[in-house]
């Protein structure tokens, strides 16, 4: 099977281009399943039930958020109704929606894609990632329950990161962190068949700081003190993502590549 996550989607130039693009990649890359992180994607934070829409019209299977779920508001109640749209699994217990899903790819094989928030770092406490993962992909084995598994840790930490993927290795077809935005060069196989990378980077316009503008971020470093709204930096923008191939036998991977296009960073 292939399969494709693009990571953080920041703001309109972020989302435009996945729009425009992903129809395209799915027929060029062959692809059999596709998941997008867009918890950046209204305005640089949060995700709009409008915005979900579209990015399901151009061929997203599944959107995972992050620690921005719930910017806006309406995602409250919208992550109840769209069981395609998954918050993180370790948020408190009361939080609505759900983390992990299994959903249909082509002929007739089915995915499972959960994600959850790191600790370390982060601005607020959540419950351990660790034991919620584990928990969530033994409701449906590898190579058995399911064709394949997608597992997003949305954390600041390479080393958090990194332990993820060596605990789920030969559990998950991949192991990808998001959140900070900027892609990183270690995409491998892990020794048990778990494709990691330690983040998919942003789909963004990367002449920013992390997708924002350059000049409130900058006035902030420089002065220390807090001032103005962050607004997503608007010119053209690069999709990053990682590439997976599975055996459909185990649902383990045989192919790892970074993917890169458009933009300022060099295309893979």
């Amino acid at each position: 099977m292939k399969l494709l996550f693009l990571g953080d989607i920041v703001g309109r130039a972020g989302r435009t281009a996945v729009i425009e693009a992903l129809p395209g990649l799915r027929d060029e890359m062959k692809l059999d399943f596709v998941a997008v992180n867009a918890e950046n994607a209204a305005a640089g934070f949060g995700l709009t039930a409008a915005i979900a829409d579209e990015l399901f019209a151009a061929g997203a299977d599944v959107i995972t958020l992050g620690d921005h779920a719930f910017d806006q508001k309406e995602m409250l109640t919208h992550v109840d109704k769209d069981k395609r749209i998954l918050r993180p699994l370790n948020i408190a217990n009361p939080a609505p929606g759900r983390g992990v899903g299994v959903f249909p790819a082509t002929r007739g094989r089915r995915v499972l894609v959960a994600c959850a928030l790191g600790r370390i770092f982060m601005r607020q406490p959540f419950d351990d990632p660790f034991s919620a993962l584990d928990s969530a992909l033994k409701t449906a084995p590898l190579g058995g329950g399911v064709d394949a598994a997608i597992v997003e840790i949305h954390a600041e930490a390479t080393s958090e990161k990194a332990g993820i993927g060596f605990w789920l290795d030969g559990r998950a077809s991949l192991v990808v962190g998001c959140h900070t935005h900027i892609p990183t060069a270690d995409a491998r196989i892990l020794p048990k068949g778990t494709a990691f990378q330690s983040d998919a980077g942003m789909c963004g316009d990367y002449d920013s700081v992390i997708g924002m503008e350059k000049s409130e971020p900058l006035r902030r470093f420089i002065t220390g003190l807090p001032g103005g709204r962050f607004e997503p930096a608007l010119g053209p923008a690069t999709l990053c993502g990682v590439f997976v191939e599975t055996d459909d036998r185990t649902g383990r991977a045989v192919l790892v590549r970074p993917f890169r296009r458009g933009g300022v960073l060099p295309e893979a």
